[in-house]
């Protein structure tokens, strides 16, 4: 599904968005890595793996893939063809369960996108980085991809029946490689200093005002 999906949704986006993309070089082609992006709306996890390189595996609400009849087959088929993956929000356990999901996608060698920031911004500024982005590149000693989005916010704003014509960009940033560089550095600590030096990276490439706070709204996409 996956295959064929990409085979028409991301030149038919790409014709009709028309979206400005740069450092594709940035991505690696092969083996495990973790893209870290801010988030400004539902749309940058389709977003995201339209314009990448390579296949982009993100979470999604388990609810997207519980549908029944045709109206959910399709659903599921769709979000499960642009390498979506269900998590349970409501389990109490569904963030440990998210770093496991994770770590499995970074073992097979794949790419795993991730917002650090832990639910969208929805005042436009770039909010503190949760450690969990660090956690996964210094267990799995795999480079992270900084990514910064601008324009989604508009896209599909909340209430919007459909999305609309809006001028988007993605930047991928340098690959930041955290494997050996923080040997005997307390874990606590090494988790915050590659957290901060991912988040100064996506917000030189969104030029988004910095909050200086975690966003503690509840995600409802």
């Amino acid at each position: 599904m996956y295959t064929v999906l990409h085979a028409v949704v991301p030149p038919l986006a790409k014709v009709v968005w028309r979206p400005t993309v740069t450092g594709l070089e940035n991505v690696p082609r092969t083996g495990a890595v973790i893209l870290a992006s801010n988030h400004l709306s539902f749309a940058d996890s389709l977003v995201i793996p339209i314009v990448a390189p390579r296949k982009v595996h993100f979470l999604a609400k388990s609810d997207y893939f519980r549908g029944g009849g045709v109206k959910g087959t399709l659903q599921k088929a769709w979000f499960e063809g642009m390498g979506m993956l269900p998590v349970d929000r409501d389990d109490p356990k569904a963030a440990l369960g998210s770093l496991d999901t994770a770590l499995e996608v970074l073992g097979r060698g794949e790419a795993f996108g991730l917002y650090p920031e832990g639910t969208r911004s929805r005042d436009g500024r770039l909010y503190r980085g949760r450690t969990g982005v660090a956690h996964l590149a210094l267990t799995a000693g795999v480079p992270v991809v900084p990514v910064g989005i601008t324009g989604t916010e508009r896209l599909q704003p909340v209430g919007a029946r459909l999305p609309r014509i809006v001028p988007i960009t993605v930047r991928f940033g340098a690959p930041i490689e955290v494997a050996g560089r923080y040997d005997g550095v307390p874990p606590g600590k090494a988790r915050r200093l590659v957290t901060d030096e991912i988040m100064t990276a996506i917000q030189a490439l969104s030029g988004q005002e910095e909050a200086g706070v975690y966003n503690d709204r509840a995600p409802d996409a």
